[in-house]
């Protein structure tokens, strides 16, 4: 337990094998539950996460990849069901550092916001440890999603974030944009919903992994997501 408050982490995941086992077993130990969602992988993810996991780690497998936002749904419905106070996403692919979270759960323990989102633009090294690139992209889309949502955003793709039960019981789950895109989509949401948000500097951390995020692809789908946002909080601002 983190104070008196149970933590969950969700952990989304695809062919995470490499890194599965890694990102689980160096959470730090006041997490209470681990909630790995396979989302359809093709490799071991499952297997390595079971065995790396340890006694507080449950695997959860998509039969079919429906994509990292509906994995983090289903991560958010197990936290809520196992009494969770907070859930704290963290990626399968060790690119979040785990000794950072507790900056992320504090203001959720303390009474001052519903949802947390790490920023790793705020990070004083940012221009070192982010490929330029990424940063570029980053700060294009933390700009169109602050326009879109109406509240103050500082990197709206960081997928480190940690929510309140308070929160997740007030969302609608079922709407959660699916693929890329959901972080935007459920900064949407919460704001609609007058819930509170915050931000706290976190890391940026880059392997030699290969994204296999499509710019061409994704452009289209984020500029639907945002606009989505847009519209509906000019029709309905609190629905």
């Amino acid at each position: 337990m983190y104070g008196r408050k149970t933590v969950a982490v969700v952990v989304p995941a695809f062919n995470e094998e490499r890194l599965i086992g890694r990102t689980v077993s160096e959470l730090p130990r006041y997490v209470d539950h681990v909630f790995v969602v396979d989302d359809g992988s093709r490799d071991g993810t499952s297997a390595v996460a079971r065995a790396e996991g340890g006694e507080r780690t449950r695997v959860i497998r998509h039969t079919r990849n429906r994509g990292v936002g509906a994995a983090i749904a289903t991560g958010y419905r197990a936290a809520l069901a196992a009494g969770a106070d907070i859930a704290v996403v963290v990626g399968g692919d060790a690119q979040m550092d785990p000794s950072e979270m507790d900056r992320l759960i504090e203001p959720i323990a303390a009474g001052t916001a519903d949802y947390v989102k790490g920023n790793r633009l705020g990070h004083r090294e940012v221009s070192q440890r982010m490929p330029r690139a990424r940063q570029l992209a980053n700060r294009v889309l933390t700009e169109l999603t602050r326009v879109a949502v109406g509240q103050p955003v500082n990197d709206s793709q960081c997928g480190y974030a940690a929510i309140s039960r308070r929160a997740l019981e007030r969302l609608p789950l079922e709407r959660l944009w699916p693929r890329y895109g959901y972080p935007n989509d459920l900064l949407g949401l919460l704001a609609a919903r007058g819930l509170r948000t915050a931000d706290r500097p976190v890391s940026p951390i880059y392997g030699d992994e290969v994204s296999g995020i499509n710019p061409v692809t994704i452009g289209p789908t984020l500029a639907y997501v945002l606009a989505r946002t847009w519209i509906r909080r000019r029709l309905s601002p609190r629905v």
